[in-house]
């Protein structure tokens, strides 16, 4: 195998489909075959803006992060991974040296290489070399796709460990797109014995409740803040998780947060800066946690979703095949109300 295809960046709306050498792997390395790659809201923003922040694309990219696949080749190094084993792939490798690596939480490593983050290429390719350490198995019940959902799943997961989601908590998702649902999965395998969702496109409130939710709100019919009120007798939740990256979810999500409550920021907003009330904070003496990607949940991951806790593949709206990338890409940047996850299967 010398050449592969590759779904390749090369400017805002400019996504090709070409032949680019199969990458060769390092003795800590294994080569993987890419099954299954999830199209990400990051995905979507440098195809669209060709930058997220400070990281910009600044030569020629492949793009994608959550993959799935099978061994194909094994470096010398590698312990525990064997040809023809099927991974889930992590896409965050880190130097494993630094303070935060040595602390166990390598999600904050300044040197990580994270697939599909300029300059470095991702997995909408038939081919991967990973590191070891960064391939996680799955059983053969569990599909290619689900694999992929393992990372967005980590977000939710990662960020109900640090709002210290309990059993019998109530938790509110604010934006119920990929990782909103999947977050709702989260604070269900957490124990969180009533979970509220809110969103404005019906597809996703209905997908919610097929997650887990126990109540959803439209946020474009009901007043949300009255409405979750209503639902926890005036009190508020025990945990508010934002993970619609809007500058009025992240606002509601302080406001529905009960007195002495938690609020864990995963999505981002267009602006840095959100006019919150700092009384409200400090009155309320509630928690705040910024959360950024995941650490040490990828395991735990795979078990809950090879479990069968929620079906996560009906999570799955749209297909396609590797030659279709930017159509991949461009309905998933279009038809956010109709879509929720849109996977390109090689």
């Amino acid at each position: 195998m010398e050449k592969m295809k590759a779904g390749i960046l090369y400017g805002s709306g400019d996504v090709r489909v070409e032949e680019v050498p199969v990458p060769r792997i390092k003795p800590d390395e294994a080569l993987v075959k890419i099954k299954a790659v999830g199209v990400c809201g990051s995905d979507v923003h440098y195809y669209e803006h060709g930058k997220i922040g400070r990281y910009v694309v600044e030569e020629p990219m492949i793009l994608g992060h959550e993959a799935g696949g099978e061994i194909m080749a094994v470096g010398e190094d590698v312990a525990g991974l064997k040809v023809g084993q099927r991974v889930a792939i992590e896409p965050g490798v880190t130097c494993g040296k630094c303070k935060f690596c040595k602390e166990g939480r390598y999600n904050l490593c300044p040197d990580v290489v994270f697939l599909a983050t300029p300059p470095v290429d991702g997995a909408f390719c038939e081919y991967l070399a990973m590191r070891g350490d960064f391939l996680h198995p799955i059983p053969d019940h569990m599909s290619y796709e689900a694999a992929s959902l393992v990372e967005p799943f980590s977000v939710g997961l990662h960020a109900c460990k640090r709002a210290g989601v309990k059993p019998g908590d109530t938790v509110a998702v604010l934006g119920l797109g990929p990782v909103g649902q999947l977050a709702v999965v989260a604070a269900r395998a957490f124990g969180a014995t009533k979970i509220i969702a809110v969103d404005l496109a019906p597809i996703r409130l209905q997908m919610a409740g097929e997650m887990g939710a126990t109540t959803v709100i439209n946020a474009g019919e009901q007043d949300v803040y009255e409405a979750i009120m209503k639902e926890t007798g005036g009190v508020g939740v025990d945990v508010a998780l934002e993970t619609a990256g809007s500058t009025a979810t992240n606002l509601m999500a302080v406001r529905v947060a009960r007195r002495g409550g938690k609020v864990a920021l995963v999505g981002l907003p267009p602006q840095p800066e959100v006019p919150f009330n700092v009384f409200d904070i400090a009155d309320g003496e509630l928690d705040i946690f910024g959360i950024f990607r995941y650490a040490n949940t990828y395991p735990r991951a795979v078990e809950l979703l090879a479990s069968g806790i929620a079906p996560v593949e009906k999570l799955v709206t749209h297909r396609f095949a590797l030659e279709q990338a930017k159509e991949a890409l461009d309905l998933a940047r279009t038809d956010k109300q109709g879509s929720i996850k849109v996977m390109v299967n090689l």
